[in-house]
Order: structure tokens, then sequence, then C-alpha cells
């Protein structure tokens, strides 16, 4: 078992460059599926949930590779050869949903089993079913597996979201660019991610437009072609080191990033007493001074606050002076962090969908476990301000969103290693 092996009080001074977009990677990933012909990604992230797609996308009967010491990323699905995906790929992650819509696209059936990924509470994908069923999939449970058939086709169909599920807008999109007819999408969510997805869809020969806002018009078209394309930078990886940053004091020079994606986080920084400049694709980040508590956080949809931005958010408010108070709306067990930062030496109290943080003069190393993926990141982010050595285990969870964690500190100044 990996474990990270953190000795805070070390300040962070550098240059960080961010990593691409897992959570525009996996869909727009499931979308070369979609594709007879070459798609080439770049900067496209070096994590687990990456390589869980490729397994997809292997199993499926397509080619997917990154080019040796490269973020570059190479699919052809052309010989796509099966309809079905494995109940264990299914399990390795919550995006492999994304996959649904794809394949019915591709191939008008696709068999799969309930997706994984971290345990944030209940996830169900009502929505996606009922949005495919308007497009003219049957779908059949049985033992645990859905059966989806479009047995005339997949057609357009116009779709009112109950709540702006990035998931369920993504899956819509992946199944409507081949359909017949046009797929009108109200109340879509407005994530970057999105956008991206699209943006790499039209690159292929797809007619989408809207995305971004709230209305996503998706115009069947009879065939996709390859194309080369850039993965967007990690909102939430940016989001984490500058967390991290603000924890464990210093300078920080952010590259590689869009800071138009950060201005739903950037003024919570500010009010911890953070400097902070953007230029171009750059964040100059300066936190010399003692934290200050903050204005209470609601975690919304975009472009609110977003949940998974809480944890490191709340981790680097533990030692700020005064209360701090999250409300966490979109998942019921995103407090699971709260257990290591309390062992640490934090004062937290959580009320149901509240959590309480009275900031403390000094935290403490500790052995603890990454409950989640943004959980064990909000770990990382006490552990460098803590006095003495903190254990971190669980990085298997960590792996999912960021690559090399220790590596990207490391050059900053942490003192991390991983064992």
């Amino acid at each position: 078992m990996q474990k990270l092996i953190i000795n805070g009080g070390k300040k962070l001074n550098g240059e960080i460059r961010i990593q691409g977009a897992k959570n525009a990677a996996l869909p727009i990933m499931a979308a070369s599926v979609l594709c007879g012909e070459n798609i080439i990604l770049r900067n496209c992230p070096k994590i687990s949930d990456v390589y869980s797609a490729m397994r997809i996308l292997t199993y499926l009967g397509c080619k997917a590779g990154f080019e040796e010491g490269s973020g570059v990323v190479s699919l052809n699905a052309e010989s796509i050869s099966c309809s079905e995906i494995s109940d264990e790929l299914m399990r390795e992650m919550r995006s492999s949903i994304f996959f649904l819509g794809a394949v019915l696209g591709r191939t008008g059936r696709c068999r799969i089993t309930l997706p994984g990924g971290c345990d944030l509470g209940p996830r169900p994908i009502d929505m996606h079913l009922a949005a495919l069923r308007k497009m003219g999939v049957s779908i059949h449970e049985e033992y645990g597996a859905l059966d989806c058939v479009a047995e005339n086709g997949l057609h357009g169909a116009k779709i009112s979201l109950s709540f702006p599920s990035v998931g369920t807008t993504e899956n819509i999109m992946l199944a409507a660019v081949l359909a017949e007819g046009t797929t009108i999408i109200h109340n879509a969510a407005r994530e970057p991610e999105i956008a991206d997805l699209a943006e790499f869809l039209n690159r292929c020969g797809a007619k989408i437009s809207g995305a971004g806002g709230g209305k996503i018009t998706v115009s069947g078209v009879k065939k996709l072609h390859g194309c080369e394309y850039d993965i967007m930078p990690d909102r939430i990886a940016c989001a984490t080191y500058l967390a991290c940053a603000a924890s464990a004091g210093g300078e920080l020079v952010i590259t590689g990033c869009r800071p138009s994606d950060e201005e739903n986080i950037l003024p919570v920084f500010e009010q911890m007493g953070c400097i902070v400049h953007t230029v171009d694709d750059k964040i100059f980040f300066s936190a010399k001074r003692p934290l200050k508590a903050v204005a209470p956080i609601r975690t919304m949809v975009y472009p609110g606050f977003p949940t998974d931005a809480q944890a490191f958010v709340m981790a680097a408010l533990c030692k700020a002076k005064g209360t701090s108070v999250f409300v966490e709306n979109i998942f019921e067990n995103r407090y699971k962090h709260v257990g290591g930062l309390t062992r640490m030496g934090a004062d937290i109290l959580v009320e149901g969908k509240v959590a309480v943080i009275e900031g403390v003069n000094r935290l403490y190393g500790v052995k603890t476990e990454a409950p989640d993926l943004r959980g064990g990141a909000g770990l990382v982010t006490a552990a460098l301000a803590a006095e003495g050595t903190s254990e971190i285990s669980n990085v298997h969870y960590i792996d999912r969103g960021y690559e090399d964690i220790e590596k990207v500190l490391s050059s900053a100044g942490a003192d991390i290693k991983r064992i």
C-alpha cells in the first residue's frame, strides 16, 4: 500500500504548471467512441481515472495509449467490436457512465452496470435514463445490469432537466450528436468542462451550440471525423494548489491555468488575506500573512462555489483566525475528511450539511487515510501546515484526480514523498 509522508511547516515557493482537467478529459475520451478516425488529445492528465477510461476503450475494441513520456493520448475507435462494458470496469470510476451515451450513439445499444467512484452519497442515474428514453432508448434492468437499446435509432428530443446535472448533460450530448434530428437541453449544467466537450465534438464535425449556458442545442450529424485537441486546464487542481499555498504559507505562480475558471474560488482566498493577481494564463499568489476566517461558503452548481473545492479550502481555514462556515448543498457524504482534520487538531463541528470551523493556532501531524479524492487533497493541504509528520494512506483516491501530487508539491518546496 502506498502512502504519502509529509513533514509540515515548509512554506511553498515557486512555480506549478497545472495539469489537464480530469473532468474534461474523461467525457472527451468517451466521445472518441463516436469518431471513426484517429484522435490526438494533448494535455491529458496521467491519472488513474484516465487509465481506467483507456481500459474501457480497449475493452470496447478501441486503441488507446499515451505517447511515451508525454501527456499526449492517441485514440482510435474505428474497429469498435463491443457494446458492453464489464462490471469490473464500470466500478472503477464514476465517469464510466459517460460511455453509455457514447456507445449508444455509435452502436445503438449498450449494456452496463452502475458506475463506481468515491462514496459521496446517492448519485442516481435516473435523469440519464429518463433523457435517453425520450431519445428512443428502451431500457431493461436484469440482475443489476442495464440493457439499453435504440431499436429504431436515436432521435432528437426536448429535454428539461430537474437539476443541472453535469453527467446527465454530457451523456445527452454524447447520445445526441449522431441522432436523427435536433436535441434541446433545458436547464443544462454550465460547467467549463461541458463547453470543452462541446468544442471537441464540434472540432470532430458535430453541431452543438449554447454549451456553457442553460440551453444547449445539438443538431444530429451523420458522421464524426478525427481531430487533434488540447484538454482544458484543471480548475480544481489549480484551486487545490492555491489552498496548499494558503495553508502552508509562501508564494506561488500557477501557470498554464485559466484564471476565468477560478472566479468562483479566488475571492475566498482574498477574504482569507491572500494576495491574488492574474495575468493571461498565470495566477500570482501570496500567502505571507496569517489567514482570516471567511463569510459562509455554500457549495452550488456552477458558477457557484464548487463542491469539489470544499475539502481543501476547509483544510486551509483550519488555522484561520475566527469562525468559518460551510454549507454543503451537493453531496451528503462530503464531510468524510473532517475526521482526519480533527485528528490533526482542527476544531470542526458538523451538523447535517453544515460545518463550523473555529480556527486553531496549531495543527499536528498524524496517521490518517484519504476518504475520497477531494477529501484526500484536503488532508494533504492540512498536513503541509501541521507540525511534525503526517502519514496519509489510501493514496489511490488522490491518484484518481492528481498527477504526481507529491512531485508537484516537492517542486515548490514541500517536504513530501511517496513510499
